[in-house]
């Protein structure tokens, strides 16, 4: 799936796409199947909501789980992005974030590019997140919010945030957010029939299906889930390949260090079965675990 020029400057200037429906039910079928018993998994892949059990962001599906492999290799998600950087892409995180019924806390005002910057050493902003919806995304079970426009603020001072939810963030003050919000359209007004219009902050939301491409500056958050509803997305974190991050500070459950370019399969591949490397499927081997504050050195960056 190729971007045309007026989805690539509608990109350039808000720094997200949106695609309602994209892919069908049908498709989205094995991909749900599979979240309850990869959830269940007592590994250290499946992070847990703060004092509670529900899954809050589970990793690397992509090599332990045939649907989510073949997930990670399709051309819908993955040649947009190839079109907005002009190179091959290989994949730094694969995430399944929860946001669970009743259970599903706030992932705080935050850019991923800080945590991606300050953590792992990425040398620049060349890399974004493609999330695709499993679940039917509404105005009340936690949905994305963004400050469009906020990645042409570059990087902003970020606080590592390590208390306010089980998984550590680098979060945005609220004075910044403030400002921001005001530069994108302040507060929302309301029309004759007193829905929302205009405003700072914007917030896809629609049936399982739905793709978003967002920018790694673009400045997000979501808050908790407390409706019966769960609100289950996918996250491809795709990074250019020369842009490959320089440091392993985190587990390569979170922090991918293979950087081999992603071939994709063809677009009917969630219907169809064509074969995917599993290296994790048999357990999370030990290498997964290994972290260092070193930068990785030169002669190894092209491995």
């Amino acid at each position: 799936m190729r971007l045309t020029a007026a989805q690539k400057e509608q990109f350039d200037r808000e720094g997200y796409l949106f695609f309602p429906a994209l892919f069908t039910p049908e498709e989205m079928k094995n991909l749900n199947d599979e979240v309850p018993e990869l959830y269940e998994r007592r590994e250290a892949y499946n992070v847990r909501e703060k004092g509670k059990d529900a899954v809050r962001t589970n990793f690397g599906a992509h090599l332990y789980s045939e649907p989510f492999a073949k997930l990670a290799r399709h051309p819908r998600m993955i040649e947009p992005v190839e079109d907005l950087f002009g190179e091959s892409l290989y994949m730094h995180q694969f995430k399944i974030n929860g946001k669970m019924a009743f259970e599903g806390d706030v992932w705080q005002w935050h850019q991923d590019y800080g945590t991606w910057l300050n953590d792992d050493m990425m040398p620049t902003e060349r890399a974004m997140n493609v999330a695709i919806f499993l679940d039917d995304v509404n105005d009340y079970n936690g949905p994305l919010m963004f400050i469009p426009g906020s990645h042409k603020k570059g990087v902003v001072d970020a606080k590592h945030d390590l208390t306010t939810t089980s998984y550590p963030l680098w979060t945005v003050d609220n004075e910044l957010i403030g400002q921001l919000v005001d530069r994108a359209g302040g507060k929302p007004g309301y029309d004759e029939a007193g829905r929302p219009v205009g405003g700072g902050i914007v917030s896809p939301k629609g049936p399982a299906g739905s793709m978003i491409l967002f920018h790694s500056c673009l400045v997000h958050a979501s808050g908790s889930n407390l409706t019966p509803f769960n609100r289950v997305s996918v996250y491809l974190s795709l990074c250019a390949v020369s842009n490959h991050i320089r440091r392993h500070k985190r587990p390569e459950f979170i922090a991918h260090r293979d950087f081999t370019p992603i071939e994709t399969l063809p677009d009917d591949c969630l219907l169809k079965h064509y074969p995917v490397d599993l290296p994790w499927k048999d357990g999370l081997p030990a290498s997964a675990m290994e972290t260092s504050l070193e930068e990785i050195k030169p002669e190894l960056q092209a491995a």
